[in-house]
């Protein structure tokens, strides 16, 4: 799997993350979707990657994906930085998502 950020998306995700320490992961997120097949795709600091989390290389940083959710996207993808405060994903034949949402989801935002 390849995954390329725009130049917009890394300035973007630099903003977001200001020198935060964590892990950024690219989620498959099925909370309050009902089933697997409904979820959408998420950037998510976290604190430490899963075990059974892949480790994907890209321009920017890298990502980690859980392997069992793979299935959901494409070989080749962008994470572009359109107008507003959200990422997109897409692949060369589709979008993936136009919306995707960043989470913080470390210890040091939550307070636990």
């Amino acid at each position: 799997m390849k995954i390329e950020f725009t130049d917009a998306a890394l300035e973007r995700l630099q903003n977001k993350i200001k020198g935060k320490k964590g892990f950024l992961k690219l989620k498959h997120d099925t909370e309050g979707c009902g089933c697997i097949v409904s979820g959408v795709s998420a950037l998510w600091l976290i604190d430490q990657p899963e075990d059974n989390d892949t480790q994907i290389y890209t321009n920017g940083p890298d990502l980690y994906l859980d392997y069992n959710t793979e299935v959901f996207f494409d070989e080749k993808m962008t994470i572009d930085a359109p107008a507003g405060n959200h990422f997109s994903l897409k692949s060369p034949g589709e979008i993936l998502n136009p919306a995707m949402k960043y989470y913080d989801k470390t210890e040091q935002n939550t307070g636990s």
